[in-house]
């Protein structure tokens, strides 16, 4: 891999406290919410959102998290009922799979409201060039996050 060029470099230093911020400011929205379960769970619940039918080890590498840490988050989730675990695998039955309540999609709905509210408020008060610069940066933002 070749070194990044030094405009390349320049606008990490700019963008990264930036986006720090934005992200710090997420984090604060959710912590003001009192939903019961910690910013580890809400993860592990996004996740498998995006993922049904994950496995507790797959969960465990796909958040580079160790697999007993991963198992405590699960029981906990299952007993609060915001996942239910089903054995599909007619072969192996110890391997369950894992999937999302309607108690957890309630709940990852009100936190994906409650930042868009927030964003789009924040966006309300952008001048029409600044929202179109934060169009054109879309793009390649989400390539950056592949």
């Amino acid at each position: 891999m070749t070194s990044p060029s030094d405009d390349a470099l320049a606008l990490a230093d700019e963008m990264r406290p930036v986006l720090q911020r934005l992200y710090r400011r997420f984090r604060r929205e959710k912590e003001d919410m009192d939903l019961g379960i910690s910013p580890i769970q809400r993860l592990l619940l996004a996740t498998i959102a995006e993922k049904p039918g994950l496995g507790v080890g797959e969960l465990a590498k796909h958040e580079r998290l160790r697999g007993p840490t991963i198992s405590g988050h699960v029981k906990s989730l299952e007993a609060a009922g915001f996942i239910t675990r089903l054995a599909l695998d007619p072969v192996d039955r110890r391997r369950s799979s894992l999937f999302l309540t309607d108690k957890s999609r309630d709940l990852l709905e009100e936190v994906r409201k409650r930042r868009r509210d927030w964003l789009a408020g924040q966006i309300d008060r952008l001048t029409p060039q600044g929202r179109d610069a934060i169009r054109a940066a879309l793009a390649p933002l989400d390539e950056i996050g592949q």
